[in-house]
């Protein structure tokens, strides 16, 4: 049999389950209908003897997952800033997983390099950031941030005269990080990571945006190799931290300025929204995830440094078997920490063709609006309030007591037409949505605010 027929049958198959998936999510229950030890149960068991039809292993995967399944893609889905995968997107990511390309050597694979570095270029005028930064495509926004940081750390310490790659942390100066004290837990772990250990928190004001005058107090108050962390887009408000003048204090005194826009650095495709992040170039490194506000399939994050040096310094590596870049901009693998990777930038390739720069603008506008039309809508039942002003994304809802949000939020999740995830922001608990999935239109909005007035209907929970 010719190599691509093996392949027909198990691709029909898939085809056709994706597309029943794809169809089921316009009226599905958003929540998961078995738990994972039934899933399990179905799929586990011992290991085969012998081999089984491809078509049939297909087969039997989606009838098995289909129940274990959260409707995620849908457009009544905001519990995580987790957004769906547009058609180009999803059609280029099947085209990835068929090249089956190693996209680490610009040499070896120079298709979907070079449909990376299209992208890449892309990417840094629609979010307004200098041409020249060192791009990198990751698995998403954690890893983002800790290949900002990994740069940001080699360049303090060489500016102190101490070279963490021939000598280790172990003797080496202090590396002070400073946060705000409502950054995302994935700063904390990418410093983890790093060996940096804790960050030190300074104030942040009642929206989650770091205090100007409290981190210009702590830079004063030591000197020595220095980050600091800024963010844009709060995981509960979706304020974004006041970066030029955060930036500009920072630089006085000598830090390295990284921003994590995991969702929020797309503001910056918006003509209306793009004020949030006034100064944001002058920064020098950004973080965010593709797969957030962009609408590619996982696994997506995008690491952009200003100065290349440091980015290939901390990433880099040499081998004799690999196929090195001559000149031009290098090999993807200085970019990231992966030797093997998919090619993962080539979706935001198609995603960003697809969109233009309107479309993007659009698509971000529009997660904007609706956030604001369930804010108004909720708002509007009985014992609710709107906590955060909101600015981007982010709503979070509070029904009084904190009891009483937590039974709002249960009667809703086991209600099943959306999915908003409980939460707890500045001492209360709340009921957040993030609306970040370019699916979502005026329907799924009107559905969503009866979802959550049927669920405060109730009494307490039996």
């Amino acid at each position: 049999m010719p190599r691509a027929e093996r392949y027909e049958a198990a691709l029909d198959r898939a085809a056709l389950h994706a597309r029943a998936w794809l169809d089921s999510l316009a009226d599905r229950r958003i929540a998961p209908g078995a738990d994972a030890d039934s899933v399990l149960a179905d799929l586990g068991g011992s290991l085969p003897d012998g081999p089984t039809d491809p078509a049939e292993v297909v087969d039997r995967l989606a009838a098995a997952t289909d129940a274990g399944l959260m409707a995620m893609p849908a457009g009544r889905f905001y519990g995580w800033v987790i957004g769906g995968t547009l058609p180009a997107a999803l059609g280029a990511d099947w085209l990835v997983s068929a090249w089956d390309q190693n996209s680490g050597m610009r040499n070896a694979t120079p298709g979907v390099v070079a449909a990376e570095e299209a992208a890449a270029s892309w990417l840094l005028d629609l979010l307004g950031l200098p041409v020249g930064c060192d791009v990198g495509f990751v698995t998403g926004a954690t890893m983002a941030n800790f290949t900002c940081l990994s740069a940001a750390r080699y360049d303090v310490l060489a500016r102190a005269g101490w070279d963490v790659n021939e000598r280790g942390l172990q003797g080496s100066p202090p590396v002070r990080v400073i946060v705000g004290d409502e950054r995302h837990a994935t700063i904390d772990l990418a410093l983890r990571y790093l060996g940096l250990g804790k960050p030190t928190a300074v104030a942040a004001d009642r929206q989650g945006r770091i205090v100007v005058d409290a981190l210009a107090a702590e830079l004063a108050r030591n000197s020595g190799p220095t980050v600091v962390c800024l963010q844009a887009g709060n995981l509960h408000s979706g304020a974004f931290d006041a970066i030029a003048d955060a930036a500009a204090v920072a630089h006085e005194h000598g830090a390295w300025v990284h921003v994590d826009g995991a969702f929020g650095l797309w503001a910056a495709a918006s003509s209306s929204l793009r004020h949030h992040l006034a100064g944001h170039e002058a920064a020098d490194s950004w973080a965010t995830d593709a797969h957030k506000t962009l609408n590619v399939p996982y696994d997506c994050g995008v690491a952009i440094v200003a100065d290349p040096v440091p980015l290939r310094a901390a990433m880099g590596t040499t081998a004799s078997y690999l196929i090195a870049a001559d000149d031009g901009p290098g090999d993807p693998l200085e970019r990231v920490p992966e030797f093997s990777r998919r090619a993962r930038g080539v979706p935001v390739w198609a995603a960003l063709k697809s969109l233009g720069r309107s479309g993007v603008e659009a698509m971000v506008d529009g997660f904007v609006r609706h956030a604001r039309a369930l804010a108004a809508g909720i708002a509007d039942l009985d014992g609710a309030e709107i906590l955060n002003d909101v600015d981007f994304t982010q709503v979070c809802v509070s029904f009084g007591t904190d009891e009483r949000t937590r039974e709002v939020t249960a009667r809703l999740l086991a209600d099943g037409a959306v999915w908003m995830s409980g939460s707890r922001w500045r001492g209360r608990d709340v009921l957040r949505i993030s609306v970040s999935n370019w699916s979502t239109d005026e329907s799924d909005v009107a559905v969503s605010i009866d979802a959550v007035k049927r669920a405060a209907a109730h009494g307490r929970l039996d």
